[in-house]
């Protein structure tokens, strides 16, 4: 049952994703990614790292995409040509494609990951208070820092992308 869900999960973030890379429209490439995230999310919460599951909806999922679908709305590309693709932009797709098959492939043909035993599990309850107290005495100051980084890169985006008077 557990082998089936995780497939289902895996298949569909991989679904979304290439939505997201291969979409035309950035709306529907930005609600492909919102959905890769969510599938992402899931496979956390599959392996019972609810903490990072939750994050990673509360801060990708919740604000970066949120964040995205703001500036593809302010900036308003319905108009705009597709660019035309460069050569070394297709030869760098095509090696990133060609390495990816190479590394499943090795990874298929000479057996599975040997992962360590998993350690000795805290209660659910102690290791979030764990992180809760590292995130809030240790962490503190780089995550401030990091919120007021994306604040300033929203202002940075929002000044510039305004139309001249």
């Amino acid at each position: 049952m557990f082998n089936a869900l995780f497939v289902f999960i895996a298949v569909f973030t991989v679904v979304c994703a290439l939505g997201a890379m291969l979409s035309r429209n950035t709306v529907d490439a930005a609600m492909c990614l919102l959905l890769c995230l969510a599938g992402v999310a899931g496979l956390f919460v599959a392996l019972h790292a609810f903490l990072l599951a939750f994050l990673l909806l509360l801060v990708y999922a919740g604000a970066v995409v949120t964040l995205f679908l703001f500036i593809i709305m302010l900036i308003d590309v319905r108009g705009a040509a597709v660019p035309p693709r460069r050569r070394i932009a297709t030869a760098a797709g095509a090696a990133a494609l060609v390495l990816v098959v190479a590394g499943l492939a090795s990874l298929a043909t000479r057996g599975r990951l040997s992962l360590p035993p998993p350690p000795p599990g805290l209660p659910v309850g102690e290791s979030l208070k764990a992180y809760a107290e590292l995130l809030f005495t240790t962490y503190l100051l780089p995550v401030q820092l990091i919120g007021f980084l994306l604040l300033i890169a929203m202002l940075g985006v929002i000044a510039l992308s305004r139309k001249a008077p």
